[in-house]
């Protein structure tokens, strides 16, 4: 079960790597640009998974995860259009604080337990894995809106186009 919390972990870390690499390349106005539309900006999506880090992972095993305080809705608005990257990254790391501290609290037998979301009754298990489902979809979100406004300058997250074979070669040898 161990194993199984090392793992969420790891790929949930992986996902917050991928992001904030794509923030590295943006500056504070680009967080905040919309395609046409009324799709969201990274600034409201990572205000969205904050807060639902917080609620979600706030009392994880003692209280429902979808908390009275939490106002989803307002999420979805970009009520600080002068937020800065830093201003951003700061509501960033509070949520995946959450999460990864309530992660590290939990014990083999947490696992087996249940946890409610939205009076959903779930496994410690189900739950986690939700959750490893919902971070990815907007991560991927957050990378692509990167890569949009970014075009050319783009510098990738994984391995290039073009570059696959010289990868796996460099891979068998090694290096």
């Amino acid at each position: 079960m161990r194993l199984y919390l090392d793992s969420a972990k790891k790929r949930l870390l992986s996902y917050k790597e991928l992001a904030e690499k794509t923030f590295t390349q943006l500056n504070d106005q680009q967080i905040h640009w919309q395609p046409a539309g009324e799709p969201n900006n990274i600034y409201i999506i990572v205000k969205h998974m904050s807060g639902n880090m917080l609620s979600r992972f706030t009392d994880f095993l003692t209280t429902d995860g979808e908390k009275t305080w939490r106002q989803r809705d307002a999420e979805f608005i970009d009520d600080a259009p002068n937020a800065t990257m830093a201003d951003m990254l700061a509501m960033w790391n509070k949520g995946w604080d959450c999460l990864i501290n309530t992660i590290d609290s939990l014990q083999e037998e947490d696992l087996s337990k249940t946890v409610l979301i939205r009076t959903e009754p779930l496994t410690v298990i189900d739950a986690l894995n939700r959750q490893l489902s919902h971070y990815p979809y907007h991560v991927g979100q957050i990378v692509y809106l990167g890569k949009i406004m970014r075009v050319e300058g783009w510098q990738s997250l994984s391995i290039p186009v073009g570059q696959s074979q010289q990868y796996n070669q460099e891979k068998a040898a090694g290096k």
